[in-house]
């Protein structure tokens, strides 16, 4: 699907400050950390480039690529979250579906926490860790999703074999409505098998399997605001998907199907 990403052993990118979030609930806009990429061998971190300094820990995100793709692929995304706070540690492998490279970036995180030499020492929340990722990616955060070190998972377009019934965390599984590589049915059927968990079904209206790529687009803001409830209790970002009147439940401009369990507050 791409071309694989050649990885130095590791290379530190330093980006430009990024601007605050609205105080509204626009979640699709930068968040108020200017932003740091580090690629290593096995994963790329995105990370808030003055985590050094900052006065608190950063909850993670462990990400998982598609079938061929690399972190690259879904930069401005990967981006987008670490611009809110969080330190996302992104598998560098093309073949994600495992999950091991995204087990071993939490493994990594810890170490240099650990580490009183690293920017990240004292600074990384290993009690708040998300897993996500993008069709075969998405699987992985589903197979990630039964480690016990995950709080929620969020798998976009995820196909095609991963087992839920391992999962015991909230999930939001995303859809496009015009995917024709993961059709929304397959993801359908994932949120079926959540019956023993919270389980959220968004089908972005509009989109195809290649929406998220490059500029996330309509991706952005509810995933933001998923990761902002989840690992950080932010409670703007609760009412986006708890309530009756949630905002993907009433927002049909953005979205073609939205579907919640009995185990979400309705």
């Amino acid at each position: 699907m791409f071309r694989r990403l050649l990885i130095p052993l590791l290379l530190v990118f330093v980006l430009g400050t990024t601007p605050a979030r609205a105080a509204s609930t626009d979640w699709g806009a930068p968040g108020p950390y200017a932003t740091a990429v580090e690629i290593g061998a096995v994963n790329t971190l995105y990370y808030p480039r003055d985590i050094a300094q900052s006065g608190r820990r950063h909850p993670v995100i462990v990400w998982g690529n598609g079938t061929g793709g690399a972190p690259l692929v879904y930069r401005d995304l990967l981006l987008q979250w670490a611009s809110h706070g969080f330190i996302v540690s992104a598998a560098n492998t093309p073949m994600s579906n495992l999950g091991i490279s995204m087990r071993a970036g939490i493994d990594a995180l810890a170490r240099r926490d650990a580490d009183p030499s690293s920017i990240f020492h004292g600074k990384v929340d290993l009690t708040r860790i998300g897993a996500s990722g993008h069709s075969q990616g998405g699987a992985a955060a589903i197979v990630v999703g039964a480690d016990d070190r995950i709080d929620s998972i969020l798998p976009i377009q995820p196909g095609p074999l991963a087992d839920i019934d391992a999962v015991r965390v909230p999930a939001f599984l995303m859809a496009g409505q015009y995917d024709s590589i993961v059709w929304p049915w397959l993801v359908k059927a994932f949120y079926d098998d959540a019956d023993h968990i919270p389980a959220i079904y968004g089908e972005v209206r509009g989109a195809d399997h290649f929406t998220v790529v490059g500029d996330p687009g309509p991706f952005a803001a509810p995933t933001t605001a998923w990761w902002r409830f989840q690992l950080m209790d932010d409670p703007e970002a609760r009412a986006v998907f708890y309530g009756p009147n949630c905002g993907i439940c009433v927002d049909r401009g953005t979205w073609s199907d939205v579907r919640r369990n009995g185990l979400v507050p309705q």
